[in-house]
């Protein structure tokens, strides 16, 4: 691969600070209640969340320019999952894509099912967590 970027962020772990290398990112992190945090900060499933979806959706403005659709007004919002896996944690995605009426049945299923082929973090994750997609 040629990299055009390059980020870079430091943490000390889910109980620390998370500060990207520019500064732009420079967030308290905490466990979540459900694994017994006090849920006071943000936390790499939230971050990973929030990174997936953004890159899906520009993902899928990208493949929607070549298919000649209009997705100006698609959301899409990933669900990251953390969960005990044989001796250690995995993760699972649920990717809803919230798709305007015009673009419902195949054409969408199209749209959506392209854009996970495309999108560098499905690249990353394919054959590593489950990821759903899920139209609405």
């Amino acid at each position: 691969m040629d990299a055009l970027y390059t980020a870079a962020a430091t943490a000390n772990g889910r109980e620390g600070r998370a500060v990207s290398s520019d500064g732009q990112i420079d967030l308290a992190l905490a466990l979540p209640p459900a694994l017994g945090g006090n849920g006071n900060g943000t936390n790499p499933e939230q971050l990973f969340a929030a990174g997936y979806a953004a890159c899906f959706a520009s993902a899928m403005a990208a493949v929607s320019r070549e298919m000649k659709l209009d997705t100006k007004d698609v959301s899409v919002t990933a669900e990251v999952s953390i969960g005990k896996d044989g001796d250690g944690f995995g993760l699972a995605v649920v990717m809803r894509v919230e798709l305007p009426d015009f673009l419902t049945g195949e054409i969408g299923q199209q749209l959506v099912e392209s854009t996970h082929a495309y999108c560098p973090y499905s690249k990353a994750t394919r054959g590593n967590i489950d990821v759903e997609l899920v139209i609405e």
